[in-house]
């Protein structure tokens, strides 16, 4: 056989498998769906979050009425987003969190406002309205300033967590399906609910350890603050990798498909990191956008976390996040439970 006929099988034989995967996909509808979707439902939902007018560069919390821009023109100010606040203790906790850049107290005359000399923003801030109003009075603030890295580094933990929760117990259960052990095993007594909780139980093994590791490595790194308890801490992130877990295993419960499952965890993850306050804070947000971060377990796990290490909070003082993340892991256990699948079809 002469070389060119070599090449032309050759050619023939690689583009009858080429066309053969193109049209394994193409009829794979829930993979194409995803596929094309989920680009489409990201830059949606992107748009919708954070389009609109340029975004403030100053975030100020205001105490008492908002009075009319024309009887205190420093509310009229471009670039600036005011923010009512019903207490001066909890706007002046948001000032050392870098929460709020300045705290501006309107209930007198003259005004007082706070804000940090170290902060960048908040030393800025406080110039403007110095500028605009001369009056105003500067407050000293007691208590320690939190650093940016100090309250970046819960939701960096939390975010690894997130995908080593998510994507590892996901993936798993569907190679398990497609490579048929799961048929397998449905012949013997082992429940779905049985099989789902060990896979949680095995995961979150994996997810702490990384995590601890993490914790240990960086933190010794750049010396990072923790005010409160470490054996709270750890609670905290046992129940969000448990509850992290069976949210991924709720996706893993159905499907055979690695493209489908990996849309629909990247549906999951991606307003999960953009809403529960990895990298920015979202006070001052639409009541929408909060309330609909609350849905989330990530939310609540970097709520607790940045509540100890940056507040020293007890158990009474996260409790209710700890209540969230239990009940949402028995709760997704259960509706992964109910809607499992051991066979592909």
């Amino acid at each position: 056989m002469s070389l060119m006929s070599r090449i032309r099988g050759s050619a023939r034989r690689l583009f009858s498998v080429w066309h053969a995967r193109n049209l394994e996909f193409v009829r794979d509808r829930q993979s194409l769906i995803f596929t094309l979707g989920v680009p489409v439902a990201l830059v949606i939902a992107m748009a919708l979050i954070f389009g609109g007018p340029p975004r403030p560069l100053f975030k100020v919390g205001v105490l008492g009425p908002m009075p009319a821009v024309a009887d205190y023109p420093f509310l009229g100010e471009r670039y600036f987003q005011f923010v009512p606040e019903a207490q001066p203790a909890a706007g002046i906790r948001a000032v050392l969190r870098n929460d709020l850049d300045l705290l501006l107290d309107l209930r007198g005359r003259p005004v007082s406002f706070w804000a940090l000399e170290d902060s960048p923003k908040g030393y800025m801030a406080g110039k403007l309205l110095l500028q605009a109003d001369p009056l105003a009075r500067r407050q000293s603030i007691s208590g320690k300033a939190t650093r940016y890295i100090d309250w970046l580094f819960p939701g960096v933990l939390g975010m690894n967590m997130m995908f080593t929760c998510l994507m590892g117990a996901g993936y798993v259960v569907v190679r398990y399906r497609k490579n048929g052990f799961l048929k397998r095993l449905s012949a013997t007594p082992v429940s779905a609910f049985e099989f789902l909780s060990a896979q949680v139980l095995s995961r979150v093994g994996l997810a702490l350890a990384v995590t601890l590791i993490l914790y240990s490595g960086i933190g010794t790194v750049i010396d990072f603050h923790n005010a409160g308890s470490l054996a709270l801490l750890f609670l905290v992130a046992l129940l969000g990798s448990l509850s992290l877990i069976a949210f991924g295993l709720i996706i893993a419960a159905r499907f055979a498909s690695e493209e489908v499952v990996g849309g629909m965890l990247n549906i999951l993850m991606w307003p999960m990191m953009l809403l529960s306050g990895v990298w920015f804070s979202l006070e001052g947000s639409p009541h929408w956008m909060q309330m609909l971060a609350q849905l989330f377990p990530l939310t609540h796990i970097l709520q607790a976390a940045r509540a100890i290490t940056l507040d020293g909070a007890g158990p009474s003082g996260i409790a209710l996040d700890l209540a969230y993340l239990a009940g949402t892991t028995l709760v997704f256990l259960g509706v992964g439970a109910w809607s499992f699948r051991w066979r592909p079809e």
